[in-house]
C-alpha cells in the first residue's frame, strides 16, 4: 500500500483513484504474486522494456486484470519478442499499479523509474518526447479487452495521443494502452529513475510519520500552499478527460484568504488571492488533513478540508523542450500563465 499512497502524492490529483491501486494490490497478495523491483541500471543493453497504463477520464474506475495483460501481451506478439521488464508510464494511485500489476502476472519485473516522475495529462507528455523515442508501436485497449486496436506506427507522438484519446472517449472513457518501448540503453538514461522506491519511502512516511505531512513536504523539498475548505466545485468528463475546477476558502493562517485550482485530470494550476501559487510541469496536489493521503481531482466536493501542497518537477521538465511540452499541452487546457518555478515563487 505505501506504494499506492507514494505514488498518489505525485500525482497532481491524477494518476487513476488510489482505491482501485489497493485493490490490485489485494488481489495480487491474496493470489500469492511476487513483483520483482529491478534498478534500471540492472536492465540488459539489448534487452526491451514496454511502458503500460490506463489512459482516459480520470472518473472513468474500471479496471481488469486480464484484459490489460492482454493489451500488453498483444503488443508482443506484433514485436516478436519478450518484454524483458515493464516499466510504469507516470506516478499515481492506480496508473503506477497497472503496471505492476501487468508486470507481475506476466511474471516480469517492474523498472524502479516512470516516464514523467509525476501523473500528466495527455498520453504523449513524458519525458521520452524529449528524447525523440517513439510513442508507437502502441496498442489500446477497451477494459474488457473486447476492442483492441494497434498502432503501428504515428506522425508523431501527438498523433498517437489524440488516436488513444479518441478510442478512450469511444469506449467510456478509459482505455489500456502498452506503448513506449525502450531498450535497455534508453531505460537507464531516458525515464525519471528510481521513482518507484522514491514513492514507497513517502508512502511509509504517511504511514508512520508523526506529522505526514510535514514529513513529506521535507522529504521532497515540497511547499505547503494552502490549506483551506472547498466553497464551490465544478466538473466535467468530455473528449476523454475530466475537467475540475475548485475554489477554497482559508483556515488557520491561511483564514481570510482564497485559493482556486483548475484541473484536466491531474491540477494544472493554481492561485492564492489571485496570484499564481503554482503551475505545471510542477506538482500540485490535495491532500486529506487527517489521513495525509492523496484526495484525486474527480473526487474533490463541496465542504471537503483540503490541504494543497506542491513539489519541484522534475528537472527534465525544466529543460527547454519540456517546458514547450508543457506549454502546448496548458494552452490547450485554456491556462495561460507562464511557468515560474515553484521555489521562486514561495521563497
Amino acid at each position: 500500500m505505501d506504494l499506492v499512497d507514494g505514488a498518489a502524492i505525485f500525482s497532481a490529483g491524477g494518476g487513476g483513484d488510489p482505491e482501485v491501486g489497493y485493490n490490485i494490490v489485494d488481489r495480487l497478495v491474496n493470489k500469492g504474486y511476487i513483483v520483482e523491483v529491478v534498478d534500471p541500471a540492472e536492465v540488459p543493453n539489448d534487452a526491451i522494456v514496454v511502458n503500460f497504463a490506463c489512459v482516459g477520464a480520470t472518473t472513468s474506475v474500471a479496471y481488469h486484470s486480464e484484459a490489460a495483460l492482454k493489451t500488453f501481451e498483444v503488443l508482443e506478439e506484433y514485436l516478436g519478442r519478450k518484454a524483458f521488464a515493464v516499466i510504469p508510464v507516470e506516478l499515481g494511485g492506480l496508473n503506477t499499479l497497472a503496471a505492476v500489476d501487468v508486470a507481475a502476472r506476466h511474471g516480469l519485473p517492474v523498472v524502479d523509474a516512470d516516464g514523467a516522475g509525476r501523473s500528466v495529462p495527455e498520453v504523449h507528455l513524458k519525458v521520452y518526447t524529449i528524447d525523440d523515442i517513439p510513442l508507437a508501436p502502441m496498442t489500446i485497449a477497451d477494459v474488457d479487452a473486447k476492442n483492441i486496436v494497434l498502432a503501428k506506427q504515428t506522425r508523431d507522438s501527438e498523433s498517437a495521443e489524440r488516436i488513444a484519446r479518441l478510442l478512450s472517449a469511444e469506449w467510456g472513457q478509459t482505455a489500456y494502452t502498452a506503448r513506449r518501448v525502450l531498450t535497455g540503453d534508453q531505460v537507464k538514461t531516458s525515464p525519471i529513475l528510481n521513482t518507484l522506491s522514491k514513492s514507497m519511502r513517502i508512502g511509509m512516511l504517511l504511514r508512520k510519520a508523526v506529522d505526514p505531512i510535514g514529513a513529506t513536504l521535507k522529504e521532497t523539498s515540497g511547499f505547503k500552499l494552502f490549506e483551506g475548505i472547498v466553497n464551490v466545485v465544478e466538473r466535467e468528463t468530455r473528449e476523454g478527460f475530466t475537467w475540475t475546477t475548485a475554489t477554497l476558502r482559508g483556515v488557520y493562517e491561511n483564514k481570510g484568504s482564497k485559493f482556486a485550482f483548475k484541473a484536466k485530470n491531474e491540477i494544472l494550476v493554481a492561485h492564492k488571492d489571485g496570484k499564481l501559487s503554482a503551475v505545471a510541469p510542477d506538482i500540485i496536489t490535495a491532500v486529506n488533513p487527517e489521513t495525509s493521503k492523496c484526495i484525486t481531482a474527480e473526487k474533490i466536493k463541496k465542504e471537503d478540508k483540503l490541504v494543497l501542497i506542491g513539489i519541484s518537477a522534475p528537472e527534465k521538465w525544466r529543460t527547454k523542450k519540456g517546458l514547450q511540452l508543457w506549454r502546448e499541452v496548458l494552452q490547450r487546457s485554456n491556462i495561460k500563465e507562464r511557468y515560474a518555478a515553484i521555489e521562486k515563487l514561495h521563497r
